[in-house]
């Protein structure tokens, strides 16, 4: 069963006291994940924010003195607050672009990335779409490239076969990495897109929005929609070899291109030489493959995780 997510911006984690024993005297003996204390920040995200909070909520269970912060406030704004070292740890469902890299070294932020899953893009329409079942890449670049703004407005013009009806377009807002992976992918650059559709911060709002319009057309991580499956149809993209429909399984072996990807989190080499959050990543990483299966996404190979182990080392 999947873990149910909690999609507030932020949880905290908070400190629980541990009360010893009358017999003891009040000098109760403090195991050594007791004994473990202090914060440890985190934004960025809110594709990879469900594995992180799975992550802080076991992380809790033996270390209840650390208060873990999470924020999903977009991988671009979560890469500005690490920037400015507000927070210790950045999610991050794309890799880090050459300015931000540029901008923490010039504000002497060194950092560690590491490697936490893969996912998927989802094309998704309204359950009442009976034309469309697949979409191929090229079709997609034709709706969605700048060009296409205030010229391509109705589904007959990609398909003379899909109905004389306007089409809707969803789409995450600038702040996700989602944005500009996907940008990338189908146009060829990263935030390469037409301006004239519905961007949302919060993909419950994307959600809400395809599944109440029978004309609408959007797309957002392939764990979300699963989280979804029962409000959305889910379409098969062609990226010239078939049409293929993403899962764990065409997503783990890449045979779900150009929309699969893998996820992130960038560590502040600083804040690593604090116990807690050397602690919290350790476990992240000795964790991250089965919660992040848990909670909808697609383990890494075991040697890979290996890989980031041997990062921190």
């Amino acid at each position: 069963m999947k873990r149910k997510t909690n999609k507030v911006s932020t949880i905290v984690l908070g400190a629980i006291m541990l009360v010893g024993l009358a017999s003891c005297g009040g000098s109760a003996e403090k195991t050594e994940a007791t004994a473990l204390s202090g914060d440890v920040k985190i934004d960025g995200s809110s594709t990879v924010y469900p594995i992180t909070e799975a992550v802080a909520e076991e992380f809790r269970k033996s270390n209840p003195n650390v208060q873990v912060t999470i924020g999903s406030s977009g991988t671009g704004a979560g890469f500005k607050k690490f920037i400015r070292n507000e927070v210790a740890i950045s999610d991050a469902s794309r890799v880090i672009k050459d300015e931000e890299a540029a901008s923490c070294k010039e504000a002497g932020i060194a950092y560690t990335e590491i490697m936490i899953a893969y996912d998927g893009l989802a094309i998704i329409t309204n359950k009442e779409n009976t034309w469309l079942t697949n979409i191929t890449v090229d079709e997609l670049k034709k709706i969605w490239e700048p060009a296409a703004q205030g010229v391509i407005k109705k589904w007959n013009q990609i398909n003379p076969a899909w109905p004389n009806e306007e089409i809707h377009l969803y789409g995450p807002s600038t702040a996700h990495g989602t944005y500009d992976y996907f940008t990338e992918a189908i146009n060829g650059k990263s935030g390469a897109s037409r301006g004239d559709f519905t961007a949302c911060a919060d993909y419950n709002v994307l959600v809400q929005g395809v599944s109440s319009d029978k004309f609408a057309l959007g797309y957002v991580g392939l764990a979300f929609f699963e989280e979804n499956a029962d409000k959305l149809k889910l379409i098969g993209v062609d990226g010239g070899k078939g049409a293929i429909i993403p899962s764990a399984e065409t997503v783990a072996n890449g045979t779900y291109a150009p929309l699969s990807r893998s996820l992130y989190i960038y560590i502040n080499n600083e804040a690593l030489k604090k116990a807690e959050v050397k602690s919290f990543v350790d476990f992240y990483i000795s964790n991250a493959a089965t919660l992040s299966k848990e909670v909808g996404y697609v383990a890494l190979p075991a040697e890979k995780y290996e890989e980031q182990k041997n990062k921190l080392k």
